[in-house]
Parts: structure tokens; sequence; C-alpha cells
């Protein structure tokens, strides 16, 4: 009977070491699964590693805490059995990957806080991997299809983030309008050695009308007298403009003294074409290296640039530090079409990982703050670049090692446990 009454009270203590043995299999299991993630992502972009956080499970207490009685006695602490190991958390480690360049213009990397915030279907999704590229449509996608989202610019080029986010789609064959000449800058010089009686020194230039037209302008240079000269003014039809500029010079230096740099001459014509009047002021560079001047020598003068721009096209496109996505166009003139969103948290480690490098908010995380990148926080973003995963394979393999070790040794506490009920069955015999 004593024997039997001994086995009974073993029994189920055998049987607690056996199931801690086995809630140390499960957990370290659980890290192993961790861990072969992590490293069959170390290459996955803007990938997030996890790392595995344990606990213990409830304790048993066998007997109580207690206090002396007397001056003469002490306390007593708690006798406690733990019955195993849990999976307390497992949790993102959010630093910051490595950054690699791929020269690719849609690639964009975040350095520091943020996530952009992207669209599939009607659900609203995050991901730090910013490898994207434009559809047939236009749109901003990342490889699942998902819709990158943003603020689109107006017409003008100016971008208003106070509206609610919406999708980044590149106006494909947008134009932008002529901007109709208002300056023409001349410049070279005019020799001293020329003539009263000479032909005029003839130069000319394309501007640009209301219309984005070409119209060409022709200007004349004639001595009229030592150290004076006049300029005159012909449209496409070779009609005058205006009336003739006189032109004076500083005999002792070459520089132009009239018209003043302040005062530039001014000429109006009708273009044909239908265009509205163009108006132009002809500005002689007084003061910089390319300033008309009459020296000795030859004569050079020339006009050298206009201030008009035709219409342009789109043709490519840049996405700056601050999130804006620009067009160049071809006329030369670059416009911004948009500006990328990036999404705050509170608790970005609260965020459930939603397959696709891609993230869903939830209760922990907090509720998705979009904003321009660089602001509140939220990092700035590097363009023809990506985040790569922050997986460290050195701790990995180091990991590795310790979940391996873990599982051994909690199968051996199994294997013990069993042989201890193997000799208390025998002890019958």
């Amino acid at each position: 009977m004593a024997a039997s009454k001994s086995k009974q009270e073993k029994n189920p203590k055998m049987m607690r070491s056996m199931f801690s043995g086995v809630s140390g299999l499960r957990v370290h299991q659980t890290m192993m699964d961790v861990v072969g993630n992590n490293i069959a992502n170390v290459n996955t972009v803007g990938f997030k590693a996890s790392t595995v956080i344990f606990q213990d499970a409830l304790s048993q207490l066998l007997r109580g805490a207690s206090s002396g009685t007397t001056s003469t006695d002490a306390g007593v602490n708690p006798e406690q059995v733990g019955l195993g190991v849990k999976v307390g958390g497992i949790d993102m480690i959010l630093t910051q990957g490595a950054s690699q360049l791929t020269g690719r213009a849609t690639d964009v990397a975040i350095q520091g806080d943020g996530f952009f915030v992207v669209r599939t279907a009607e659900e609203t999704l995050f991901t730090r991997a910013g490898s994207f590229t434009f559809d047939e449509r236009g749109f901003l996608t990342d490889p699942s299809g998902a819709i990158v989202q943003g603020w689109l610019a107006n017409p003008q080029g100016q971008v208003f983030t106070n509206a609610p986010i919406t999708d980044i789609k590149l106006p494909v064959g947008q134009v932008i309008n002529p901007v109709a000449t208002t300056e023409v800058t001349v410049g070279g010089n005019l020799s001293t050695a020329a003539l009263t009686t000479d032909q005029p020194i003839s130069t000319a230039i394309e501007v640009v009308d209301s219309l984005g037209t070409k119209q060409r302008i022709t200007l004349d240079f004639s001595k009229t007298a030592d150290n004076q000269w006049s300029m005159n003014a012909y449209d496409p039809t070779g009609t005058q403009i205006g009336s003739s500029v006189p032109l004076v010079f500083d005999p002792a230096t070459g520089a132009l003294t009239t018209p003043a740099a302040n005062t530039p001459p001014s000429f109006t014509f009708t273009p044909p074409g239908g265009a509205s009047a163009l108006t132009f002021d002809v500005n002689f560079g007084q003061g910089s290296p390319t300033a008309l001047t009459q020296l000795g020598g030859g004569s050079t003068a020339t006009a050298m640039d206009q201030n008009g721009t035709l219409t342009g096209y789109l043709r490519s496109f840049a996405i700056s530090d601050d999130g804006s996505v620009s067009g160049v166009f071809s006329n030369g003139r670059s416009q911004v079409l948009g500006k990328l969103a990036l999404a705050a948290f509170n608790n970005p480690s609260g965020l459930i990982k939603a397959g696709g490098s891609l993230f869903r908010s939830s209760a922990a995380s907090g509720t998705p703050l979009a904003g321009t990148p660089g602001s509140a926080g939220r990092g700035s973003l590097a363009a023809g670049t990506l985040e790569m995963s922050n997986v460290d394979l050195a701790q990995e393999f180091t990991n590795l090692i310790i979940a391996q070790r873990g599982f051994q040794a909690n199968s051996k506490v199994i294997t013990a446990s069993d042989e201890m009920l193997q000799d208390l069955v025998n002890l019958k015999r």
C-alpha cells in the first residue's frame, strides 16, 4: 500500500516536468519558425525582422509565504513549481535597413520613420518597400498592383496637402501651355573699328508668341558716331518694330551707358497666325561677362537668349527627397505633378503583416497619420534607392543555434521524465 501511495503522489509531479518540456518544445519551435522566416527574407525589400519573447507559464504554489511569528523566528519563502514556458510576444524589429542604389527613377527608399500608403481594392495598406512602377494607365503601383497614395498637383503645379490623399497618377500625354517671350538678351561686342558707312551688324533670334509658335526677330546695329550706335528691331515680315534705340558706350571702358540697365527698350508687334500682341524687352546684360560692349577687334554682337517656352509634352519624371513627383517636359520646363504621402503610427510594432511586404493597421498600432515626407518626424525619401531587409544574419544564425539547443534540452526533459515514470512503474516488480 505504501508503494502504491508513493506512485500516486509522484506521478503528477513527473507529468508536470513532462508538460513543461512539451511547452519548451513548442515555444522553441515557434522561435525556429521566426528565425527561419527572418533568414528566408534576408533579401526582401523593406522587410522587418521579428524576435520572439519568452515568458514563464503559471506556477503552482506548493507552500505559501509566511512572516516570522516571534522576534526569533524567520519568515518562510513560498515554494513554487513552474508549469513551463509560453510565447510572450513576437515583435518586429523596426531598425533601418541598408540602402541599395538601383538607378530606377521609381525606386524610393524611406530614410527614417514612416510607411508608404497604398490602396488595393478598397483597403488601405502600408509598406516600406518602395519598388514602384507606373502601369499602362499611369498609376504608380507596387509589385502587387496596389496604387501608391498621395496628393495630385493642380495645372499650375501646386499641391495642397491638407486635402485627402488619393491615387498618384502620372498624367500621360499632359501638356503645359507655352510661355510668351518677355525678354531677349543681347551680348557680345561692337567693334570700335566699324565705320558709319558700313552695313549694319545683324543678328536674329526666335521668340515665342502666346500660342507657342516661334517668331523670328531681327536686330540690326548701325554705327552713328564715335561710341554711338543705333539698334532697330524687325518682325518676321521684315517690318520695323518701334523706333530706333540709341546706344552710347563709355569711351574709357567700352561699357554701355545708354540705355541704363533698369530701363531696357521695349518692342511690341502682332505675330501672324492669330496670336496676341507680343511685347518684349531687350536686355543688354550690363554687369555680366557677356554684356554688350564696344571694344577693339571684331564685331560679335548677337541675340543670345530669350525667356519664352514652347508647348511642353511630358517626357520624364523625377521624385525628390520631399516626395514631390516632378515632370520634365519637352520644352525644358519642370513642373510638380504630385507628392507622395507617408503614414506615421504611434506604435508601428502593432502593425499586422499582410503579405507582399504590406502591413495592415490594427487597434495596437493606432490610427495612421498621413503627411508629407520630412514633416512631424517622418523620414525623407531617396529616389533611385531601395531599403533592403534589416535581417542581421550573424544574429539569426546565433538564434538558430539557441533555438536548436533549447529544443534539444527540452526533449531531454521529456526523455528523462519518461524514464523516471518507467522506473516508478517498475517498482511493483
